[in-house]
């Protein structure tokens, strides 16, 4: 026998409980958005008279064209598009705002310590885990003085302040893993505070900054209580006006029209996650949640 060559897989109980554990989740995930799917691409004759896992007759994608482009989301049937063009007005800025400041933060409070430096960082991690509910009455009051409240750049703000505590995190526990020869070479070649940040961290950052992308374009699209009380009528983003979608229709309940929205909702962090799944897996190796 070959010392070096493969091990031989036996077929032992606690891998078969681990297939059948992995299956079992596995199905619990998938069932669900198997229904949306098939559920989505039926006519209402289908949905009324066949079981909710029936397949459906033909590929019909009326649902999904209504959906985007005449469902109605209260007064208006323009479809959830509207909402959809509102949250990239509201996630671009928020995610790029957001990443930088917590990039900033993380590399201020790792490589230029300053006396109370801990206690800031301490403070920032007690209002990553307050409720966001507790912050409402005072921060509408705030915003309503200073002529924020309900409007874009009053919910890009609410997202970047909301987004400080956890990107601060991200970034400062992945930078205390750096090598810091590298931070004081480059103070004694004569560099400042940005000349580091830009010429000798930035680089480095890349698989942080995807990690901190993913958390931040998940957490800010599928947003629905701050976008509510924050954005104003003409700025709601998809996920409230897809449960206008779902909870003001009148008459006949369309099903198939529901869950296209709410398939549509859900595709942009969908697709953020496969495409960069890889590198948030390294991201996550290389010390994100480290410190």
């Amino acid at each position: 026998m070959n010392p070096n060559g493969p091990k031989p897989q036996r077929l032992t109980p606690g891998r078969i409980g681990i297939y059948l554990f992995l299956f079992s989740a596995a199905l619990f995930f998938l069932l669900p958005l198997f229904i949306m799917v098939v559920t989505s691409l039926k006519t209402l004759e289908e949905i009324r008279m066949g079981s909710i896992l029936t397949l459906p007759a033909s590929l019909n994608f009326d649902a999904w064209i209504k959906a985007w482009t005449q469902a109605c989301t209260g007064l208006e049937c323009k479809g959830i598009q509207v909402g959809f063009w509102n949250s990239v007005k509201i996630l671009i800025p928020s995610v790029i705002i957001s990443i930088i400041v917590g990039a900033v933060n993380g590399y201020a409070l790792t490589f230029w310590k300053r006396p109370g430096a801990n206690l800031l960082f301490a403070v920032l991690m007690v209002g990553a885990f307050i409720p966001y509910q507790v912050f409402l009455n005072p921060m509408i009051r705030f915003f309503s003085f200073a002529g924020l409240y309900s409007s874009l750049p009053g919910i890009i703000l609410v997202h970047v302040i909301f987004g400080m505590p956890v990107m601060t995190m991200l970034f400062r526990n992945f930078y205390t893993n750096l090598p810091v020869e590298l931070f004081n070479a480059a103070r004694v070649d004569g560099a400042g505070f940005w000349r580091i940040f830009i010429d000798v961290i930035l680089p480095m950052s890349v698989p942080i900054f995807v990690v901190a992308a993913i958390l931040q374009v998940t957490g800010i699209w599928n947003d629905f209580l701050l976008g509510l009380v924050f954005a104003g009528r003409e700025n709601l983003p998809m996920t409230v006006q897809l449960n206008n979608v779902v909870n003001t229709t009148t008459g006949e309940r369309e099903y198939n029209v529901n869950m296209a929205a709410t398939l549509l909702t859900a595709l942009v962090p969908t697709i953020v996650y496969f495409v960069s799944g890889r590198w948030f897996v390294r991201g996550i190796a290389s010390g994100a949640v480290k410190g």
